[in-house]
């Protein structure tokens, strides 16, 4: 039976296989936040860097935005001790959202936009290729409910992306692995884990919604996730409302499950 390492790389080398993520000669910056994710995606790119025949480097970045409290220590010693090239970026953020953004107001879209200014900068200065964040595909799968349900739009997160001012290439090491797989990873590591109290406070965010929906949805299906993941790489142009894709249909437009032999099952699409 594979190991959880074992099993969170072979997702890693999937992603990098299917999106061209990393390549020969790549310099990434490692976004650090504290969190499991970032963490668990710092440990397996230096564990995935032994496995492939090429050679990238990397530099763990951490932007400290101000938060009081914030333990930044931590995140230092841990890094010193990995023997991981790092640097953390002092830039108060934190007093602009808690000015800027009115009371019982979500955080995260002005902390975020701030945030990826900030690191796209810090990228530049290094003469980073990439920027690697730790989104993995419960939050692509939430997104995309989020973007249908209060934007409107058909959208989920790329797992290769050129930034709108073209100076950086943001990659999605994880966009294939479980969120439950990585919080057991970071357990099984002991990676220092920093919650943000900023946003974590907040318990009327719209995501909580959708993953909590989610969970609901998952008691009568249990593979919907699996599903929404596999939606994401199986669009059908034809059949939707943009008439910049509008085309010729190759069926009656009838929902998968409706007929009696889907087109495909999601469990072949994204099955580790």
């Amino acid at each position: 039976m594979a190991s959880l390492q074992q099993t969170l790389l072979r997702q890693i080398s999937r992603a990098n296989r299917r999106f061209g993520l990393i390549e020969d000669g790549d310099k990434i910056m490692v976004a650090i936040s504290g969190g499991k994710d970032s963490w668990a995606m710092l440990h397996l790119l230096r564990e995935y860097r032994r496995m492939v025949p090429f050679a990238f480097t990397w530099v763990a970045v951490n932007l400290d935005q101000g938060h009081p409290g914030f333990p930044v220590e931590v995140l230092r010693a841990y890094l010193e001790r990995e023997g991981h090239e790092h640097r953390i970026v002092h830039v108060d953020t934190y007093s602009v959202v808690k000015r800027e953004v009115p009371a019982g107001k979500a955080y995260c879209s002005l902390c975020s936009r701030l945030r990826r200014g900030i690191l796209y900068d810090v990228a530049v200065e290094l003469g980073c290729t990439k920027i690697a964040l730790g989104h993995h595909r419960d939050d692509l799968i939430e997104t995309l409910l989020l973007n249908q349900l209060y934007a409107g739009q058909l959208k989920a997160m790329a797992p290769r992306l050129r930034s709108d001012d073209g100076r950086n290439t943001i990659i999605r090491p994880l966009i294939l692995c479980e969120e439950r797989d990585l919080a057991a990873y970071a357990v099984e590591q002991g990676f220092p884990v920093v919650p943000c109290d900023l946003c974590g406070s907040q318990d009327n965010l719209r995501r909580v919604y959708v993953r909590q929906l989610l969970t609901r949805l998952e008691a009568d299906n249990p593979d919907v996730r699996r599903s929404l993941l596999a939606a994401a790489g199986n669009v059908k142009p034809s059949h939707l409302l943009d008439a910049r894709l509008q085309g010729e249909g190759d069926d009656d437009g009838e929902p998968a499950g409706a007929s009696d032999v889907p087109l495909i099952s999601p469990r072949l699409l994204v099955r580790t």
